[in-house]
């Protein structure tokens, strides 16, 4: 009898309320409060629309490029299979960026996560090495001027590619073939499931790289500016006409490698010495400079590059810009 009492006590009127206890009075007031739910928490992470908005960019981008090479058989000398291959890996990574998104949020397994890391990871680092064998290439062809050409030079680049392509899916396999966290927790680097040890060796062997390229854009710089002091003797230019072919040149040099490192080198510096402990806000902004890298690949190795242009008006409209036609090369453009 007491229990339906305290039961009915909420429905009673408020004299009969006021004679109550004061537990029953309690009780009947807190049933008449509303149950206000919690605030729901954002479904979607910001960061995540952005890798994914950025990943889009880079494949609609770097897919034009790639579709450029592929139709236009002129274009088969080894400095573009290897804007073709850039454009091809960064291309991969946008889509794995797409893909990590979907399945973020739509389908969510170790599995899932395992290939989607894998083919980042393998895009990226093609998208580094295809960096990398450009500026071997840019090299060979101002070094090896008279014999650049030749049937060697082709094999060359082609070897190249082999050994870039398959040293980059076998990085990219390593998280399948279980060098992975998804176990062990603690040894998890910035980016789950890649280990810390992982990251490491990724993040020491572009700094190599880099170093390399830089190596190799001195000796660059070096050539360019023998080839125009030649040339200016030649024509009897003058000394200014010299210098500002010189400075040209030296400036898009440094521009390609600002932009790599500015790009990559946070997110490498990062990774040496961050974890999984470290707040992910700072992993995301780190990584996103990165993607931006292969925003920028297409604008400076490809588009700018004059028989591609030629090839994109011709499909876009069927006709060359007589500027474009008429325009010579110069030493500045390496």
């Amino acid at each position: 009898m007491n229990e339906d009492l305290k039961v009915n006590l909420s429905w009673l009127p408020q004299d009969h309320l006021e004679a109550s206890s004061p537990e029953n009075i309690s009780t009947a007031v807190s049933s008449l409060i509303p149950v206000v739910d919690p605030e729901p928490e954002l479904i979607v992470n910001p960061w995540d629309i952005v890798l994914c908005t950025s990943g889009t960019l880079i494949s609609c981008e770097n897919a034009i490029v790639v579709l450029i090479i592929f139709q236009n058989p002129n274009l088969r000398a080894p400095m573009f299979l290897l804007i073709g291959s850039l454009a091809l890996a960064d291309l991969l990574a946008g889509i794995g960026l797409i893909i990590n998104f979907i399945f973020a949020y739509l389908l969510q397994s170790e599995a899932t996560k395992l290939v989607t890391i894998g083919l980042i990871v393998a895009s990226f680092s093609a998208s580094v090495c295809s960096l990398l064998a450009i500026t071997v290439d840019r090299y060979l062809s101002l070094y090896y001027a008279l014999t650049y050409n030749s049937e060697r030079t082709v094999t060359f680049t082609y070897i190249m590619l082999i050994l870039l392509w398959g040293a980059s899916i076998c990085i990219g396999l390593l998280p399948i073939m279980g060098w992975n966290c998804l176990k062990d927790e603690s040894t998890c680097s910035v980016i789950r499931p890649l280990t810390k040890n992982n990251a490491a060796i990724l993040s020491v062997s572009f700094l190599l790289m880099f170093a390399l390229m830089l190596q190799l854009y001195i000796q660059i710089c070096k050539i360019v500016m023998r080839h125009a002091h030649q040339i200016a003797l030649q024509h009897h230019f003058l000394a200014t006409s010299h210098y500002v072919t010189t400075r040209k040149g030296v400036s898009t040099l440094a521009i390609i490698l600002g932009t790599f490192a500015a790009c990559w080198m946070p997110f490498t510096l990062y990774s040496l010495i961050a974890d999984y402990t470290y707040p992910s806000i700072y992993t995301y902004a780190t990584l996103l400079p990165a993607t931006y890298n292969s925003i920028i690949n297409p604008v400076i190795y490809a588009f700018r590059n004059q028989e591609i242009q030629k090839a994109f008006w011709l499909i876009c409209c069927g006709c060359i810009p007589s500027s474009l036609s008429q325009r010579a090369r110069s030493p500045s453009d390496v």
